[in-house]
């Protein structure tokens, strides 16, 4: 058996306890709490339990156990080597009236009695320590089909052990393995921490390892890259449980791990959004998400949902995503109304009361439009919805207007009409200095957010994105297409470089923008440093267990039109800080950046474009942006007034 030195707190606890116990042991015996003639005897027999039973404690595992994360399994080893000290004080006891005369006489009872109240007494410090009581661990072989270390011993590691030890009977799970030197040579759920990360090649030898799972949610990505990289040299393969933000309800099982892949190496540190803050905007109102079916868009769907909105309106053009997010929502809604959740409510009432709408239209036609939304009066809307591939949309000019630009401005048209409380448009670091017509196609929008915001003082916003890993057509998405087909993997450039987030950041930024916003702001991530493409190319290669050159070559193509070796953030005549949140910038004045006569440009774009006059489109959306970018020259003065409000029919904001 594991022997180990306790903390000296802990042992001064148990001594403590011990004492008590003891002492109860007596007056129950006893009938009464003056012990008398019985002190001598209850000196003796105190003095033996502070040293009896320590020391059983230490030669069965009890201090090597690490009970924030206990189990029944560690109870039921404290209950044992208390079981067993209780013999050897009975045979004290015993011992006591051989030596009559010599010794105190120690009852024969005290001992029996004294082990409930000393069992309660050395429990209770243990469960302060914030223990979970779990399923006992069945029985395993020594050697199973699957034998696995788990890299991180914290709360994950821990409920990942108990998963494990019913839903894969044939994983023996053998350590794990922490950088904290702490947890070294403590247990978990009855699993030794054996080492660091750099024990991982030697364990592996000495242990016949094949697999390691990493049960690190909030490690960044700098870490992970780290480990996969100790993996891969030891020849063992290895696994991971999302991140913090891909888990919407924050819950562990066997059922989340999966294979590395490239969104874990550019993980970050979990944003960490205000939950009250972001409940109290949405609980008990009407929301609606454009674009609802897309990527971006039905993840917002899902966070929005989990704070009980009275209503969910889920507008999208495609009706098999919209159906698909739609119908898992539902199943989402069905299982909450029976699974009360006080993190959320606070009350623990039941949940999934929320009604939700399913509605297909395209956001270019205005009257279809307004009569959604005069029907539904949604008080929030997340606007999701828009056509974003770089290379189509240069070749698609009109399209990208048409939906880009006049579709916002008809959903802010209707939402000024409506009363629309808050509007936060999803645009991108493409916007910023564009060179591409859909990068030039979401500046137009933002300047109308912009625009309405200050016309209406109401809170609209918009939110800036750099590539959305995981998001349809991102260039993840065709990496894995071409790594699948046996390469090569294109690259446009050597130095190609942009700023990457993960889908569940990029929702958590737009929920929290919502309750930042006050109007006219954009908001952006603080994203680190922008990634090579290049060195994503080889890092999803590896990650696929192919070598570069060898396996799967990289081919340059060249730049394609529109696209620009960087993205930028912020406009130079943007000041942006960061806000009270301290992964979030803010570009307070964004709103001076929109020309005086942003609605006549957007009437004679509106024009060209319904004529399909891609030619008179695509000038009038660089006049757009070259007149937003020196019009803070030309407005040095917040309080000059906007034009009027135009009529609805011929394009209000």
């Amino acid at each position: 058996m594991q022997r180990s030195t306790p903390a000296f707190y802990i042992y001064g606890i148990d001594v403590l306890a011990l004492i008590i116990a003891a002492f109860i042991g007596y007056a129950l015996r006893l009938e009464r709490l003056n012990l008398g003639e019985y002190w001598a005897s209850f000196a003796l027999f105190a003095g033996a339990a502070v040293i009896v039973v320590p020391s059983i404690f230490a030669v069965t595992g009890v201090y090597a156990q690490y009970w924030r994360y206990a189990s029944l399994y560690e109870f039921s080893l404290l209950a044992f080597a208390l079981a067993l000290a209780g013999i050897i004080l009975e045979s004290l006891a015993i011992f006591s009236r051989v030596l009559i005369g010599t010794l105190p006489v120690v009852p024969l009872s005290v001992p029996l009695i004294f082990l409930m109240p000393a069992l309660a007494l050395t429990a209770l410090p243990r469960l302060s320590a914030h223990a979970r009581f779990h399923p006992s661990p069945p029985r395993h072989t020594r050697y199973g089909n699957n034998r696995v270390l788990i890299m991180g011993a914290g709360e994950a590691g821990a409920m990942i052990v108990q998963s494990m030890r019913t839903a894969r009977r044939n994983t023996v799970v053998v350590g794990f393995v922490d950088d904290n030197p702490r947890k070294r040579g403590v247990r978990i759920n009855g699993v030794t921490v054996l080492g660091n990360r750099h024990d991982i090649p030697h364990l592996v030898a000495n242990h016949n390892i094949n697999e390691v799972i990493i049960a690190m949610p909030s490690a960044p990505g700098k870490t992970i890259r780290e480990i996969v990289a100790i993996c891969e040299h030891a020849g063992v393969r290895a696994k991971i449980i999302p991140g913090l933000a891909e888990l919407v309800d924050g819950r562990f099982s066997v059922n989340h791990i999966r294979d590395v892949q490239i969104e874990d190496l550019l993980r970050r540190e979990p944003i960490k959004t205000d939950m009250q803050a972001v409940s109290a905007l949405i609980r008990g109102r009407r929301v609606m998400v454009t674009g609802g079916g897309g990527s971006i868009g039905s993840e917002i769907c899902r966070h929005v949902l989990r704070y009980e909105p009275s209503d969910l309106i889920i507008l999208g053009h495609g009706e098999n995503s919209v159906f698909a997010i739609h119908n898992e929502l539902q199943q989402w809604l069905n299982d909450a109304r029976n699974q009360p959740d006080p993190t959320i409510n606070g009350s623990g009432a039941a949940r999934g009361k929320t009604l939700l709408h399913t509605v297909i239209a395209d956001i270019r036609f205005t009257e279809r439009i307004h009569s959604i939304f005069e029907q539904y009066r949604p008080e929030i809307v997340f606007h999701a919805a828009a056509h974003k591939h770089v290379p189509l949309m240069e070749a698609n000019p009109v399209e990208a207007v048409t939906n880009n630009v006049l579709g916002t401005r008809n959903l802010l048209d209707a939402s000024i009409v409506t009363g629309v409380e808050r509007f936060v448009m999803i645009s991108t670091d493409k916007a910023v200095n564009p060179t591409s017509i859909m990068g030039s196609s979401k500046r137009a929008a933002e300047l109308l957010v912009h625009h309405a915001a200050k016309l209406s003082g109401r809170a609209f916003m918009a939110v800036r994105f750099g590539n959305v890993l995981g998001s349809r057509g991102s260039v993840v998405w065709t990496f894995k297409q071409q790594i699948a087909a046996g390469g090569p993997v294109t690259v446009t450039h050597p130095e190609m470089r942009r700023y990457f987030m993960t889908i569940p950041e990029a929702v958590q930024l737009v929920l929290q923008a919502a309750v930042l916003g006050r109007g006219g702001e954009v908001f952006t991530l603080d994203m680190g440093e922008p990634v090579k493409i290049l060195d994503l190319a080889r890092d999803m290669i590896e990650l696929s267990g192919l070598q570069v050159g060898r396996d799967i070559d990289i081919a340059f193509i060249g730049l394609r039109p529109g696209e620009k070796l960087f993205e930028e953030l912020f406009l130079p005549g943007e000041q942006y800080d960061r806000t009270s949140h301290d992964k979030i910038f803010i570009a307070r004045h964004a709103s001076r950046l929109v020309p005086p006569d942003v609605l006549a440009l957007i009437a004679d774009l509106e024009e060209a474009a319904l004529s399909d006059d891609a030619q008179r489109t695509v000038r009038l959306l660089r006049l757009i942006v070259q007149r937003s970018q020196s019009a803070l020259h030309e407005m040095p003065r917040e309080d000059q007034p906007l034009p009027e409000l135009r009529a609805l029919a011929v394009g209000g904001v």
